[in-house]
């Protein structure tokens, strides 16, 4: 026997993946305020949260000893050349475990054209969710939201196609 009301437990089951998926889409696209970080340069200078507002930023977690890290830094080079005329910042922030030492001849040798910066504490690395792989890449919009996350190699194409969206707004 068949009730007439055998739709309602498919619906439901329908209705509640719906919902689950639009929290998840929701939760994973929501763009969440930048933590207010101070960064420190290979030089000692600040870099600090007002001086990167209003700007889009990308924050990038890196290490020398990461082949990954190595392999992209050209194209994060690139990158930024071709948008910091529009008003990319960038800011290259080497892991605790990385040796200052290291880690200023890697920008001194590569001539790397943006802010690098020491996170020997690994307090910023906690303060953006605890960044534990490398590379792992955020792009920040002008208003200090986070707009995407990067862990490993960005595909380049969609990263710049972001960019300008987000330079454009």
């Amino acid at each position: 026997m068949t009730s007439s009301r055998a739709w309602i437990k498919p619906a439901l089951a329908a209705a509640v993946l719906a919902g689950i998926g639009l929290t998840a889409y929701f939760s994973l696209n929501s763009a969440n305020p930048a933590p207010p970080v101070t960064f420190v340069g290979i030089n000692g200078e600040q870099i600090t949260p007002a001086s990167l507002q209003g700007k889009v930023v990308m924050v990038n977690f890196w290490a020398t000893s990461c082949a990954t890290c190595v392999k992209e830094m050209p194209q994060m080079v690139d990158t930024y050349n071709k948008y910091k005329a529009k008003g990319l910042e960038f800011v290259a922030v080497a892991m605790q475990e990385d040796r200052p030492d290291y880690v200023l001849n890697f920008a001194e040798t590569r001539q790397l054209p943006f802010k690098v910066a020491l996170d020997v504490k690994g307090d910023a690395a906690k303060a953006y969710g605890d960044v534990k792989m490398t590379p792992t890449t955020f792009v920040i919009d002008k208003q200090g939201r986070i707009i995407k996350r990067y862990v490993g190699e960005p595909e380049f194409p969609a990263l710049h196609q972001l960019l300008e969206k987000a330079l454009q707004g």
